[in-house]
């Protein structure tokens, strides 16, 4: 019996790069030695892709995500039948963007059924997804709301930082009166989580301060440090999580590149967004952790500038498939805990 994990492979914007991006990682030889994916989409664009990007692969159209042969040189497809044929590339497309929520529901579906140990999302376009009808902040509120989960956290991964989120999709007058030590200390534990399950027992965690220097003891801001942040570090602590903060976000990311923590726990969305992009935006996944089964992403959108060119960068794909595979558990052996 194969023990890699069946992981659902969402096509994303079919107007954007995500079916050029799906139909060669699915097929490489790195991703089908750690897992079986079964890519959700719509067949001829998938078609349409592989010729633009020249993958010489023959498709298996399956019911359900059950019924994938995983065989050598296919790549089993659940054909939702949702874009027409001429369906532009690189434009903006209300179809485009319901299709993108129809492939997620059903790999929440195949997730909730067990069929499936992992999602690996190819990128959506925000707009595409309002003008189709579903308005949702993002991939990640999305998932969370199909799931019936109320709280999960967004983790940015690179091979030189990794970052989780407190708040995410929210103006920063919004996101600092949202931070509370309860939400704080529940997002360090689900990025511990994340990283015992990917094979570190006892990582390094580092937490950002909101203010510049960390609040300088009441210099700069209203003593959010001490109200907002350290009382959940202090919890997450007293249960033996290795967590130190809040600290300086600027200095805390430089430790954090050279080494010294495993992870950092960002305030805000710039916050954590921005230093990881510095580092190369092709070389980053997104995680959402808190979920019932991983899930990860390119952190690149559908890139409708270069669409249909066959010149998106495949390999930020590769490694979300690759980083899906590694914190998923293997089929039939489904963790009974909410983890990363």
């Amino acid at each position: 019996m194969n023990a890699t994990p069946i992981v659902a492979v969402t096509m994303g914007d079919g107007a954007g790069v995500g079916p050029e991006i799906v139909v060669e990682a699915v097929v490489s030889p790195d991703v089908l030695a750690v897992c079986r994916p079964v890519v959700i989409g719509d067949l001829g664009r998938l078609r349409q892709a592989a010729a633009i990007r020249g993958v010489d692969v023959t498709f298996h159209v399956v019911e359900d995500v059950a019924d994938a042969a995983h065989q050598d040189g296919v790549i089993d497809v659940v054909d939702l039948g949702l874009l027409p044929e001429d369906l532009p590339w690189g434009k903006l497309s209300p179809v485009a963007g319901d299709a993108a929520f129809q492939y997620i529901r059903v790999a929440c579906e195949a997730a909730t059924a067990g069929t499936v140990q992992a999602i690996c999302t190819a990128p959506l376009n925000k707009e595409a997804l309002h003008a189709g009808g579903h308005v949702f902040p993002g991939h990640t509120e999305m998932l969370a709301e199909l799931m019936g989960v109320d709280e999960v956290s967004m983790m940015l991964s690179t091979a030189k930082l990794k970052v989780v989120h407190v708040t995410t999709h929210l103006g920063l007058i919004d996101a600092v009166a949202r931070i509370e030590p309860g939400l704080v200390e529940r997002t360090i534990r689900r990025g511990n989580e994340a990283l015992v399950r990917a094979g570190n027992p006892h990582p390094k965690i580092g937490v950002a301060a909101i203010n510049p220097h960390a609040g300088e003891n009441g210099l700069f801001g209203y003593g959010e440090e001490a109200e907002k942040i350290a009382p959940g570090v202090e919890a997450a602590r007293a249960d033996g999580i290795d967590a130190v903060g809040p600290l300086p976000a600027d200095t805390l990311f430089f430790l954090a590149g050279r080494g010294d923590y495993d992870l950092v726990v960002a305030m805000y969305h710039d916050q954590g967004h921005g230093p990881v992009k510095v580092l190369g935006i092709e070389a980053g996944v997104n995680i959402t952790v808190g979920l019932p089964v991983i899930r990860t992403s390119v952190d690149h959108g559908t890139a409708f500038d270069i669409a249909g060119t066959g010149k998106a960068d495949v390999a930020s794909m590769i490694e979300a498939l690759r980083q899906a595979a590694e914190l998923a558990p293997t089929s039939g052996a489904m963790s009974s805990s909410q983890g990363a």
